[in-house]
Protein backbone atom coordinates (compact mmCIF):
# COMPACT_ATOMS: atom_id res chain seq x y z
CA UNK A 1 0.00 0.00 0.00
CA UNK A 2 2.87 2.37 0.76
CA UNK A 3 4.38 1.75 -2.68
CA UNK A 4 1.00 2.09 -4.37
CA UNK A 5 0.09 5.34 -2.62
CA UNK A 6 3.52 6.83 -3.21
CA UNK A 7 3.23 5.92 -6.90
CA UNK A 8 -0.18 7.59 -7.12
CA UNK A 9 1.29 10.70 -5.52
CA UNK A 10 4.08 10.78 -8.13
CA UNK A 11 1.52 10.65 -10.93
CA UNK A 12 -0.53 13.38 -9.23
CA UNK A 13 2.57 15.59 -8.97
CA UNK A 14 3.28 15.08 -12.66
CA UNK A 15 -0.23 16.38 -13.42
CA UNK A 16 0.05 19.33 -11.03
CA UNK A 17 3.55 20.52 -11.81
CA UNK A 18 4.79 22.67 -8.91
CA UNK A 19 2.64 21.37 -6.02
CA UNK A 20 3.14 24.33 -3.69
CA UNK A 21 -0.26 25.64 -2.68
CA UNK A 22 -2.15 23.52 -5.24
CA UNK A 23 -5.44 22.22 -3.91
CA UNK A 24 -6.03 18.47 -4.02
CA UNK A 25 -9.20 16.70 -2.88
CA UNK A 26 -8.92 13.00 -2.10
CA UNK A 27 -12.09 10.91 -1.94
CA UNK A 28 -11.37 8.14 0.58
CA UNK A 29 -13.40 4.95 0.65
CA UNK A 30 -13.54 2.03 3.08
CA UNK A 31 -11.07 -0.49 1.63
CA UNK A 32 -7.50 -0.81 0.40
CA UNK A 33 -8.24 1.69 -2.37
CA UNK A 34 -9.00 4.25 0.31
CA UNK A 35 -5.78 3.29 2.06
CA UNK A 36 -3.85 4.00 -1.14
CA UNK A 37 -5.52 7.41 -1.20
CA UNK A 38 -4.46 8.15 2.38
CA UNK A 39 -0.84 7.30 1.57
CA UNK A 40 -1.02 9.57 -1.49
CA UNK A 41 -2.52 12.33 0.68
CA UNK A 42 0.44 12.22 3.06
CA UNK A 43 3.02 12.35 0.25
CA UNK A 44 1.24 15.20 -1.53
CA UNK A 45 0.95 17.16 1.71
CA UNK A 46 4.64 16.70 2.40
CA UNK A 47 5.39 17.94 -1.14
CA UNK A 48 3.57 21.21 -0.42
CA UNK A 49 0.09 20.61 -1.83
CA UNK A 50 -3.00 21.73 0.12
CA UNK A 51 -4.77 18.41 0.61
CA UNK A 52 -8.29 17.78 1.89
CA UNK A 53 -9.90 14.38 2.56
CA UNK A 54 -13.55 13.63 1.79
CA UNK A 55 -14.25 10.39 3.65
CA UNK A 56 -17.02 7.98 2.70
CA UNK A 57 -17.89 5.03 4.94
CA UNK A 58 -14.39 4.49 6.28
CA UNK A 59 -14.62 3.15 9.83
CA UNK A 60 -12.52 4.76 12.55
CA UNK A 61 -9.87 2.18 13.43
CA UNK A 62 -6.88 2.74 15.63
CA UNK A 63 -5.02 0.28 13.39
CA UNK A 64 -5.48 2.54 10.34
CA UNK A 65 -1.93 3.87 10.50
CA UNK A 66 -2.19 5.79 7.23
CA UNK A 67 -5.22 7.74 8.41
CA UNK A 68 -3.46 8.42 11.69
CA UNK A 69 -0.43 9.83 9.87
CA UNK A 70 -2.72 12.15 7.87
CA UNK A 71 -4.24 13.40 11.12
CA UNK A 72 -0.81 13.95 12.62
CA UNK A 73 -0.24 16.34 9.71
CA UNK A 74 -3.60 18.07 10.42
CA UNK A 75 -4.86 17.31 6.91
CA UNK A 76 -8.48 18.59 6.87
CA UNK A 77 -11.31 16.07 6.66
CA UNK A 78 -14.93 16.26 5.58
CA UNK A 79 -17.22 13.26 6.10
CA UNK A 80 -19.89 12.30 3.59
CA UNK A 81 -22.16 11.20 6.43
CA UNK A 82 -22.48 14.83 7.60
CA UNK A 83 -22.90 16.23 4.08
CA UNK A 84 -26.31 14.92 3.07
CA UNK A 85 -26.95 17.60 0.45
CA UNK A 86 -23.34 17.45 -0.86
CA UNK A 87 -22.95 21.19 -0.40
CA UNK A 88 -19.57 20.72 1.28
CA UNK A 89 -18.44 18.47 -1.56
CA UNK A 90 -19.47 21.08 -4.14
CA UNK A 91 -17.60 23.78 -2.23
CA UNK A 92 -14.44 21.65 -2.09
CA UNK A 93 -14.66 20.85 -5.80
CA UNK A 94 -15.07 24.53 -6.62
CA UNK A 95 -11.58 25.26 -5.27
CA UNK A 96 -9.81 21.99 -6.12
CA UNK A 97 -7.49 21.52 -9.07
CA UNK A 98 -7.07 17.75 -8.77
CA UNK A 99 -9.33 15.06 -7.33
CA UNK A 100 -8.07 11.59 -6.50
CA UNK A 101 -10.77 8.91 -6.63
CA UNK A 102 -9.93 6.36 -3.91
CA UNK A 103 -13.51 5.35 -3.12
CA UNK A 104 -13.80 1.79 -4.46
CA UNK A 105 -11.16 -0.50 -5.93
CA UNK A 106 -11.05 -3.26 -8.51
CA UNK A 107 -13.07 -5.67 -6.38
CA UNK A 108 -16.30 -3.67 -6.61
CA UNK A 109 -19.15 -5.45 -8.40
CA UNK A 110 -22.38 -4.08 -6.95
CA UNK A 111 -24.54 -1.42 -8.55
CA UNK A 112 -23.69 2.09 -7.39
CA UNK A 113 -26.69 3.68 -5.69
CA UNK A 114 -27.70 5.81 -2.73
CA UNK A 115 -25.21 8.24 -1.24
CA UNK A 116 -22.33 6.99 -3.39
CA UNK A 117 -24.32 7.58 -6.57
CA UNK A 118 -25.03 11.13 -5.35
CA UNK A 119 -21.30 11.74 -4.75
CA UNK A 120 -20.36 10.50 -8.22
CA UNK A 121 -23.04 12.60 -9.90
CA UNK A 122 -21.75 15.76 -8.18
CA UNK A 123 -18.17 14.84 -9.07
CA UNK A 124 -18.88 14.20 -12.74
CA UNK A 125 -20.84 17.43 -13.07
CA UNK A 126 -17.76 19.55 -12.38
CA UNK A 127 -14.86 17.41 -13.61
CA UNK A 128 -12.29 18.84 -16.02
CA UNK A 129 -11.59 17.62 -19.53
CA UNK A 130 -8.92 14.98 -20.08
CA UNK A 131 -5.75 16.59 -21.41
CA UNK A 132 -6.53 20.00 -19.96
CA UNK A 133 -4.47 21.60 -17.21
CA UNK A 134 -5.80 21.25 -13.64
CA UNK A 135 -7.83 24.30 -12.70
CA UNK A 136 -9.96 25.37 -9.71
CA UNK A 137 -13.61 24.52 -10.25
CA UNK A 138 -12.82 22.15 -13.14
CA UNK A 139 -10.49 19.67 -11.45
CA UNK A 140 -8.94 16.74 -13.21
CA UNK A 141 -9.90 13.40 -11.72
CA UNK A 142 -7.24 10.77 -11.13
CA UNK A 143 -8.71 7.34 -10.34
CA UNK A 144 -6.78 4.67 -8.45
CA UNK A 145 -6.90 1.23 -10.14
CA UNK A 146 -10.37 1.75 -11.64
CA UNK A 147 -12.81 4.67 -11.70
CA UNK A 148 -15.39 4.09 -8.98
CA UNK A 149 -18.43 2.48 -10.56
CA UNK A 150 -16.48 0.48 -13.17
CA UNK A 151 -16.30 -3.31 -12.85
CA UNK A 152 -12.62 -4.12 -13.34
CA UNK A 153 -13.03 -7.53 -14.95
CA UNK A 154 -15.83 -6.93 -17.43
CA UNK A 155 -15.50 -3.19 -18.05
CA UNK A 156 -19.18 -2.71 -17.23
CA UNK A 157 -20.47 0.48 -15.63
CA UNK A 158 -22.37 -0.29 -12.44
CA UNK A 159 -25.09 2.27 -12.92
CA UNK A 160 -22.94 5.40 -12.67
CA UNK A 161 -19.16 5.74 -12.74
CA UNK A 162 -16.51 8.40 -12.32
CA UNK A 163 -15.29 9.97 -15.56
CA UNK A 164 -11.57 10.23 -14.90
CA UNK A 165 -8.95 12.16 -16.82
CA UNK A 166 -6.47 9.40 -15.94
CA UNK A 167 -6.47 6.08 -14.13
CA UNK A 168 -3.33 4.87 -12.39
CA UNK A 169 -3.05 1.11 -11.92
CA UNK A 170 -1.01 -0.15 -9.01
CA UNK A 171 0.56 -2.99 -10.96
CA UNK A 172 -0.72 -4.32 -14.30
CA UNK A 173 -3.56 -2.35 -15.88
CA UNK A 174 -6.88 -4.00 -15.13
CA UNK A 175 -8.04 -5.65 -18.31
CA UNK A 176 -11.61 -4.43 -18.07
CA UNK A 177 -10.44 -0.82 -18.45
CA UNK A 178 -9.62 -1.54 -22.08
CA UNK A 179 -13.17 -2.56 -22.84
CA UNK A 180 -16.08 -0.28 -23.53
CA UNK A 181 -17.90 1.38 -21.79
CA UNK A 182 -15.16 1.40 -19.11
CA UNK A 183 -12.63 2.79 -21.58
CA UNK A 184 -14.64 6.01 -21.88
CA UNK A 185 -14.45 6.50 -18.10
CA UNK A 186 -10.79 5.67 -17.50
CA UNK A 187 -9.02 8.44 -19.41
CA UNK A 188 -5.27 8.04 -19.80
CA UNK A 189 -4.06 4.66 -18.50
CA UNK A 190 -0.94 4.72 -16.34
CA UNK A 191 0.76 1.76 -14.65
CA UNK A 192 3.14 2.08 -11.72
CA UNK A 193 5.56 -0.51 -10.39
CA UNK A 194 4.69 -1.60 -6.86
CA UNK A 195 7.30 -4.33 -6.61
CA UNK A 196 5.35 -7.34 -7.90
CA UNK A 197 7.57 -10.34 -8.48
CA UNK A 198 8.31 -11.70 -11.94
CA UNK A 199 6.21 -14.74 -11.08
CA UNK A 200 3.24 -12.52 -10.21
CA UNK A 201 3.56 -10.61 -13.48
CA UNK A 202 3.92 -13.79 -15.53
CA UNK A 203 0.76 -15.04 -13.90
CA UNK A 204 -1.11 -12.07 -15.30
CA UNK A 205 0.34 -12.74 -18.80
CA UNK A 206 -1.26 -9.59 -20.20
CA UNK A 207 0.66 -6.63 -21.53
CA UNK A 208 -0.57 -3.30 -22.83
CA UNK A 209 1.13 -2.38 -26.11
CA UNK A 210 2.75 1.02 -25.91
CA UNK A 211 5.40 2.92 -27.80
CA UNK A 212 8.22 1.52 -25.64
CA UNK A 213 7.32 -2.07 -26.47
CA UNK A 214 6.64 -1.32 -30.15
CA UNK A 215 10.02 0.43 -30.47
CA UNK A 216 11.87 -2.68 -29.32
CA UNK A 217 10.19 -4.71 -32.08
CA UNK A 218 11.12 -2.48 -35.02
CA UNK A 219 13.24 -4.45 -37.52
CA UNK A 220 16.73 -3.02 -38.07
CA UNK A 221 17.42 -1.07 -41.26
CA UNK A 222 21.19 -1.34 -41.85
CA UNK A 223 22.83 1.20 -44.14
CA UNK A 224 24.28 -1.49 -46.42
CA UNK A 225 20.95 -3.23 -46.97
CA UNK A 226 19.19 -4.05 -50.24
CA UNK A 227 15.65 -5.12 -51.04
CA UNK A 228 16.46 -8.73 -50.28
CA UNK A 229 17.46 -7.75 -46.76
CA UNK A 230 13.86 -6.93 -45.90
CA UNK A 231 12.19 -10.01 -47.25
CA UNK A 232 9.61 -10.88 -49.87
CA UNK A 233 5.86 -11.07 -49.30
CA UNK A 234 3.41 -13.04 -51.42
CA UNK A 235 -0.18 -11.76 -51.23
CA UNK A 236 -2.82 -14.14 -52.63
CA UNK A 237 -6.06 -12.23 -52.55
CA UNK A 238 -8.93 -10.66 -54.45
CA UNK A 239 -11.90 -11.65 -56.56
CA UNK A 240 -14.19 -9.99 -59.08
CA UNK A 241 -16.45 -8.81 -56.25
CA UNK A 242 -13.62 -7.41 -54.10
CA UNK A 243 -10.91 -6.07 -56.42
CA UNK A 244 -9.65 -3.37 -54.03
CA UNK A 245 -8.74 -5.61 -51.08
CA UNK A 246 -5.56 -7.03 -52.65
CA UNK A 247 -4.31 -3.53 -53.50
CA UNK A 248 -4.75 -2.35 -49.90
CA UNK A 249 -3.18 -5.48 -48.42
CA UNK A 250 -0.14 -5.51 -50.71
CA UNK A 251 0.46 -1.79 -50.19
CA UNK A 252 0.23 -2.31 -46.41
CA UNK A 253 3.05 -4.84 -46.62
CA UNK A 254 5.18 -2.48 -48.67
CA UNK A 255 4.53 0.54 -46.45
CA UNK A 256 5.93 -1.16 -43.33
CA UNK A 257 9.20 -1.88 -45.12
CA UNK A 258 9.04 -5.25 -46.89
CA UNK A 259 11.70 -5.40 -49.61
CA UNK A 260 9.46 -6.80 -52.33
CA UNK A 261 5.74 -7.55 -52.47
CA UNK A 262 4.18 -9.79 -55.10
CA UNK A 263 0.44 -9.74 -55.61
CA UNK A 264 -0.95 -13.05 -56.88
CA UNK A 265 -4.38 -12.57 -58.47
CA UNK A 266 -6.51 -14.11 -61.15
CA UNK A 267 -5.73 -13.03 -64.68
CA UNK A 268 -8.97 -11.09 -65.00
CA UNK A 269 -7.90 -8.87 -62.08
CA UNK A 270 -4.56 -7.80 -63.57
CA UNK A 271 -5.86 -4.25 -63.97
CA UNK A 272 -7.54 -4.07 -60.56
CA UNK A 273 -8.00 -0.67 -58.90
CA UNK A 274 -5.52 1.07 -56.67
CA UNK A 275 -2.47 -1.16 -57.06
CA UNK A 276 0.70 0.84 -56.52
CA UNK A 277 3.31 0.45 -59.28
CA UNK A 278 5.96 -0.93 -56.91
CA UNK A 279 3.96 -4.16 -56.44
CA UNK A 280 4.89 -7.02 -58.77
CA UNK A 281 2.28 -9.40 -60.16
CA UNK A 282 1.88 -13.14 -60.43
CA UNK A 283 -1.14 -13.82 -62.63
CA UNK A 284 -2.97 -17.02 -61.80
CA UNK A 285 -5.36 -19.28 -63.70
CA UNK A 286 -9.00 -18.90 -62.69
CA UNK A 287 -11.57 -21.58 -61.99
CA UNK A 288 -14.16 -19.13 -63.29
CA UNK A 289 -14.10 -15.41 -64.00
CA UNK A 290 -12.45 -13.67 -61.03
CA UNK A 291 -12.34 -16.84 -58.88
CA UNK A 292 -9.19 -18.73 -57.88
CA UNK A 293 -9.19 -22.51 -57.61
CA UNK A 294 -6.89 -25.50 -57.18
CA UNK A 295 -4.89 -24.75 -60.34
CA UNK A 296 -4.03 -21.31 -58.95
CA UNK A 297 -2.82 -22.89 -55.72
CA UNK A 298 -0.63 -25.31 -57.67
CA UNK A 299 0.97 -22.37 -59.49
CA UNK A 300 1.67 -20.57 -56.21
CA UNK A 301 3.21 -23.65 -54.62
CA UNK A 302 5.88 -23.64 -57.33
CA UNK A 303 7.20 -20.26 -56.10
CA UNK A 304 6.12 -20.25 -52.44
CA UNK A 305 9.58 -21.26 -51.26
CA UNK A 306 10.99 -17.98 -52.58
CA UNK A 307 9.00 -15.88 -50.08
CA UNK A 308 9.51 -15.12 -46.41
CA UNK A 309 5.83 -14.40 -45.73
CA UNK A 310 2.43 -15.24 -47.19
CA UNK A 311 -0.87 -13.38 -46.83
CA UNK A 312 -4.10 -14.85 -48.08
CA UNK A 313 -7.78 -14.15 -47.65
CA UNK A 314 -8.57 -10.47 -48.33
CA UNK A 315 -11.36 -10.23 -50.89
CA UNK A 316 -11.12 -13.88 -52.01
CA UNK A 317 -14.81 -14.70 -51.81
CA UNK A 318 -16.24 -18.00 -50.58
CA UNK A 319 -17.02 -19.95 -53.73
CA UNK A 320 -16.49 -23.71 -53.74
CA UNK A 321 -13.44 -23.29 -55.99
CA UNK A 322 -11.96 -20.71 -53.60
CA UNK A 323 -12.42 -23.15 -50.73
CA UNK A 324 -10.42 -25.71 -52.70
CA UNK A 325 -7.77 -23.02 -53.37
CA UNK A 326 -7.31 -22.36 -49.64
CA UNK A 327 -7.20 -26.06 -48.81
CA UNK A 328 -4.50 -26.71 -51.40
CA UNK A 329 -2.45 -23.56 -50.65
CA UNK A 330 -2.36 -24.11 -46.88
CA UNK A 331 -1.95 -27.88 -47.13
CA UNK A 332 -5.25 -28.67 -45.49
CA UNK A 333 -5.95 -31.38 -48.08
CA UNK A 334 -2.79 -33.29 -47.15
CA UNK A 335 -1.05 -34.69 -44.03
CA UNK A 336 0.49 -32.38 -41.47
CA UNK A 337 3.35 -30.23 -42.72
CA UNK A 338 6.71 -31.88 -42.17
CA UNK A 339 8.80 -28.86 -43.09
CA UNK A 340 10.36 -30.64 -46.09
CA UNK A 341 11.19 -29.19 -49.47
CA UNK A 342 12.37 -31.27 -52.41
CA UNK A 343 11.68 -34.90 -53.31
CA UNK A 344 10.97 -38.06 -51.36
CA UNK A 345 12.89 -40.90 -53.01
CA UNK A 346 11.26 -44.32 -53.02
CA UNK A 347 13.10 -47.10 -51.18
CA UNK A 348 15.09 -49.77 -52.95
CA UNK A 349 12.91 -52.16 -54.92
CA UNK A 350 9.88 -49.93 -54.68
CA UNK A 351 7.84 -49.42 -57.81
CA UNK A 352 6.45 -46.10 -56.52
CA UNK A 353 7.74 -42.97 -58.27
CA UNK A 354 9.45 -40.14 -56.44
CA UNK A 355 6.86 -37.77 -54.98
CA UNK A 356 7.57 -34.07 -54.76
CA UNK A 357 6.94 -32.62 -51.31
CA UNK A 358 4.99 -29.39 -51.01
CA UNK A 359 7.13 -26.43 -49.87
CA UNK A 360 7.11 -25.52 -46.23
CA UNK A 361 4.47 -22.94 -45.42
CA UNK A 362 6.24 -19.65 -44.64
CA UNK A 363 4.97 -17.45 -41.80
CA UNK A 364 1.42 -16.78 -42.96
CA UNK A 365 -1.33 -14.25 -42.28
CA UNK A 366 -4.87 -15.53 -42.84
CA UNK A 367 -7.51 -12.83 -43.02
CA UNK A 368 -11.08 -12.13 -44.10
CA UNK A 369 -12.47 -14.80 -46.45
CA UNK A 370 -9.50 -17.03 -45.66
CA UNK A 371 -10.84 -17.14 -42.10
CA UNK A 372 -14.41 -17.70 -43.26
CA UNK A 373 -13.28 -20.66 -45.33
CA UNK A 374 -11.34 -22.05 -42.35
CA UNK A 375 -14.55 -21.74 -40.32
CA UNK A 376 -16.48 -23.63 -43.00
CA UNK A 377 -13.87 -26.37 -43.01
CA UNK A 378 -13.58 -26.56 -39.24
CA UNK A 379 -17.31 -27.09 -38.81
CA UNK A 380 -17.93 -29.30 -41.85
CA UNK A 381 -18.89 -32.68 -40.31
CA UNK A 382 -17.60 -34.53 -43.38
CA UNK A 383 -14.14 -32.95 -43.14
CA UNK A 384 -13.36 -32.03 -39.55
CA UNK A 385 -12.59 -35.65 -38.62
CA UNK A 386 -10.79 -36.44 -41.86
CA UNK A 387 -8.02 -39.03 -41.99
CA UNK A 388 -5.36 -36.35 -41.69
CA UNK A 389 -6.86 -34.75 -38.57
CA UNK A 390 -8.57 -31.42 -38.02
CA UNK A 391 -7.55 -28.33 -39.96
CA UNK A 392 -5.77 -26.99 -36.87
CA UNK A 393 -3.67 -30.15 -36.63
CA UNK A 394 -2.71 -29.81 -40.29
CA UNK A 395 -1.45 -26.23 -40.01
CA UNK A 396 2.14 -25.96 -38.74
CA UNK A 397 1.94 -24.84 -35.11
CA UNK A 398 2.75 -21.21 -34.42
CA UNK A 399 3.35 -20.39 -38.10
CA UNK A 400 0.11 -18.52 -38.81
CA UNK A 401 -1.45 -15.24 -37.68
CA UNK A 402 -5.25 -15.26 -37.78
CA UNK A 403 -6.85 -11.80 -37.84
CA UNK A 404 -10.60 -12.12 -37.21
CA UNK A 405 -13.04 -9.36 -36.39
CA UNK A 406 -15.78 -10.44 -33.91
CA UNK A 407 -18.08 -11.79 -36.63
CA UNK A 408 -15.32 -13.93 -38.13
CA UNK A 409 -14.33 -15.07 -34.64
CA UNK A 410 -17.88 -16.24 -33.98
CA UNK A 411 -17.82 -18.25 -37.18
CA UNK A 412 -14.44 -19.78 -36.36
CA UNK A 413 -15.66 -20.79 -32.92
CA UNK A 414 -19.06 -21.91 -34.18
CA UNK A 415 -20.98 -19.79 -31.66
CA UNK A 416 -23.81 -17.27 -31.89
CA UNK A 417 -22.16 -14.63 -29.72
CA UNK A 418 -18.83 -13.90 -28.04
CA UNK A 419 -19.69 -13.98 -24.35
CA UNK A 420 -17.02 -13.11 -21.83
CA UNK A 421 -13.69 -11.33 -21.85
CA UNK A 422 -12.32 -10.94 -25.41
CA UNK A 423 -8.79 -11.44 -24.09
CA UNK A 424 -9.76 -14.79 -22.59
CA UNK A 425 -11.62 -15.78 -25.76
CA UNK A 426 -8.62 -14.97 -27.96
CA UNK A 427 -6.15 -16.64 -25.59
CA UNK A 428 -8.17 -19.86 -25.44
CA UNK A 429 -8.55 -19.93 -29.22
CA UNK A 430 -4.83 -19.32 -29.78
CA UNK A 431 -3.96 -22.19 -27.46
CA UNK A 432 -6.53 -24.54 -28.99
CA UNK A 433 -5.61 -23.73 -32.58
CA UNK A 434 -1.87 -23.46 -32.01
CA UNK A 435 -1.67 -20.12 -33.85
CA UNK A 436 -1.37 -16.42 -33.07
CA UNK A 437 -4.81 -14.79 -32.93
CA UNK A 438 -5.49 -11.09 -33.48
CA UNK A 439 -9.05 -10.38 -32.34
CA UNK A 440 -9.77 -6.96 -33.80
CA UNK A 441 -11.87 -4.29 -32.13
CA UNK A 442 -11.72 -0.94 -30.36
CA UNK A 443 -9.34 -2.81 -28.06
CA UNK A 444 -7.48 -5.38 -30.14
CA UNK A 445 -6.24 -8.56 -28.50
CA UNK A 446 -3.10 -10.37 -29.70
CA UNK A 447 -2.80 -13.87 -28.21
CA UNK A 448 -0.01 -16.43 -28.59
CA UNK A 449 -0.42 -20.23 -28.45
CA UNK A 450 1.73 -20.29 -25.29
CA UNK A 451 -0.79 -18.12 -23.43
CA UNK A 452 0.78 -14.67 -23.61
CA UNK A 453 -1.67 -11.85 -24.35
CA UNK A 454 -1.08 -8.28 -25.49
CA UNK A 455 -3.75 -5.59 -25.73
CA UNK A 456 -3.77 -2.54 -27.98
CA UNK A 457 -5.84 0.36 -26.71
CA UNK A 458 -6.49 2.02 -30.06
CA UNK A 459 -10.19 2.73 -30.42
CA UNK A 460 -10.60 5.27 -33.21
CA UNK A 461 -13.68 5.88 -35.42
CA UNK A 462 -11.36 6.85 -38.29
CA UNK A 463 -10.48 3.13 -38.53
CA UNK A 464 -14.12 2.05 -38.65
CA UNK A 465 -14.33 1.84 -42.43
CA UNK A 466 -14.04 -0.86 -45.09
CA UNK A 467 -10.56 -1.99 -46.03
CA UNK A 468 -8.65 -1.04 -42.88
CA UNK A 469 -8.41 -4.72 -41.96
CA UNK A 470 -6.77 -5.44 -45.32
CA UNK A 471 -4.13 -2.81 -44.55
CA UNK A 472 -3.50 -4.37 -41.13
CA UNK A 473 -3.14 -7.87 -42.57
CA UNK A 474 -0.64 -6.57 -45.12
CA UNK A 475 1.34 -4.73 -42.44
CA UNK A 476 1.67 -7.88 -40.34
CA UNK A 477 2.80 -9.87 -43.39
CA UNK A 478 5.38 -7.19 -44.24
CA UNK A 479 6.82 -7.42 -40.73
CA UNK A 480 6.91 -11.22 -40.89
CA UNK A 481 8.97 -10.95 -44.07
CA UNK A 482 11.49 -8.81 -42.19
CA UNK A 483 12.11 -11.61 -39.72
CA UNK A 484 9.80 -10.85 -36.80
CA UNK A 485 8.25 -13.82 -35.02
CA UNK A 486 4.49 -14.11 -35.63
CA UNK A 487 3.48 -12.84 -32.17
CA UNK A 488 5.82 -9.84 -32.41
CA UNK A 489 4.87 -9.09 -36.02
CA UNK A 490 1.20 -9.09 -35.04
CA UNK A 491 1.95 -6.86 -32.05
CA UNK A 492 3.93 -4.28 -34.02
CA UNK A 493 1.53 -4.40 -36.97
CA UNK A 494 -1.46 -3.69 -34.74
CA UNK A 495 0.38 -0.84 -33.00
CA UNK A 496 1.51 0.81 -36.27
CA UNK A 497 -1.93 0.42 -37.81
CA UNK A 498 -3.48 2.10 -34.77
CA UNK A 499 -0.83 4.85 -34.71
CA UNK A 500 -1.39 5.55 -38.41
CA UNK A 501 -5.10 5.76 -37.67
CA UNK A 502 -4.46 8.41 -35.02
CA UNK A 503 -2.44 10.43 -37.54
CA UNK A 504 -5.31 10.17 -40.03
CA UNK A 505 -7.79 11.30 -37.37
CA UNK A 506 -5.62 14.24 -36.38
CA UNK A 507 -5.03 15.32 -39.98
CA UNK A 508 -8.39 14.55 -41.63
CA UNK A 509 -10.85 14.02 -38.80
CA UNK A 510 -12.73 10.90 -37.81
CA UNK A 511 -15.41 11.15 -40.51
CA UNK A 512 -14.82 10.31 -44.15
CA UNK A 513 -11.33 8.81 -43.71
CA UNK A 514 -10.62 5.89 -46.05
CA UNK A 515 -8.50 2.79 -45.62
CA UNK A 516 -6.11 4.06 -48.27
CA UNK A 517 -5.39 7.10 -46.09
CA UNK A 518 -3.59 4.81 -43.67
CA UNK A 519 -0.97 3.73 -46.19
CA UNK A 520 1.23 6.87 -46.39
CA UNK A 521 0.84 7.30 -42.61
CA UNK A 522 2.37 3.92 -41.76
CA UNK A 523 5.93 5.17 -42.48
CA UNK A 524 5.14 8.27 -40.41
CA UNK A 525 4.10 6.07 -37.49
CA UNK A 526 7.38 4.15 -37.79
CA UNK A 527 9.40 7.37 -37.93
CA UNK A 528 7.61 8.69 -34.84
CA UNK A 529 8.65 5.56 -32.94
CA UNK A 530 12.27 5.98 -33.98
CA UNK A 531 12.58 9.63 -33.01
CA UNK A 532 10.59 9.56 -29.77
Amino acid sequence: MERAGAGVARVALSLLGDPAGRRVLILVGPGNNGGDGLVAARHLHDAGARVTLYVWRRAEKCADANWRMCRERAIPETHAATDAQRDQLRALLATSELVIDALLGHGANRMVEGDLADILAVLNACSGVAGAAPAPGKPLILAIDVPTGVQAGSGAVLGIAVRAAATVSTGPIKRGLLRYPAREHAGELISIDIGLSTADLEGVMTELIGADLARTLLPPRPADSHKGTFGKVLVAAGSAQYPGAPALASAGAARVGAGLVTLAVGRSLAGGPGRIPEITLQLLPEAEWGVLGEAAADELLKTLGDYQALLTGPGLGREAATRAFIERLLGLDSPRHRGQIGFRIAGAGSDKPAVKQRPELPPTVIDADGLNILADLAHDPERREAAHGTIWERLPRGRCVLTPHPGEMRRLLGVESLDGDPADIAAQAATRWGQVVVLKGATTVIAAPEGQVRLNDGGNPALATAGTGDVLAGAIAGLLAQGLAPFDAATLGVYLHSAAGRIVRDELGDTGALAGDLLPRLPLAIRALKVS
